[in-house]
């Protein structure tokens, strides 16, 4: 009989351990969700991937903006100028139902990228 009540009382002193052990194993994941949950909420909104520029137009365009219009990097060979050109034109052309405000920023961004702009705006609008 001795041996069989010391098992049971050694059973029941387990018991609440483990669920103690559950408990605090609960309270760790809550906390730790809590923080994730936090830290996402928190995240700047331009930490999106996105592949445009967000922004107008400047009043005189800078090799930096022409470079963004052709989708080119700013040192570039003049043949990627040409070819970055007769690609976004096709697919703005305004023979194609394109914008002529949008041909003719294209058109002043292969100026500017090949060193032939006259300093300020050659947009017709």
């Amino acid at each position: 009989m001795q041996r069989y009540r010391d098992f049971s009382e050694s059973s029941e002193m387990v018991a609440p351990i483990i669920a103690g052990l559950a408990v605090a194993a609960a309270a760790y994941a809550g906390r730790y969700s809590v923080q994730a949950w936090q830290a996402f909420k928190a995240r700047p909104p331009t930490a999106r991937l996105r592949r445009f520029y967000e922004g107008g137009f400047q009043a005189v365009m800078t090799r930096r903006e022409a470079a963004l219009i052709l989708g080119v990097r700013e040192s570039v060979a003049i043949e990627k100028v040409k070819e970055a050109h007769r690609r976004v034109m096709v697919a703005n052309h305004p023979d194609a139902g394109g914008s002529h405000y949008l041909a003719s920023k294209i058109n002043e961004a292969k100026d500017v990228m090949l060193g032939r702009s006259k300093g300020g705006s050659s947009s017709a609008f």
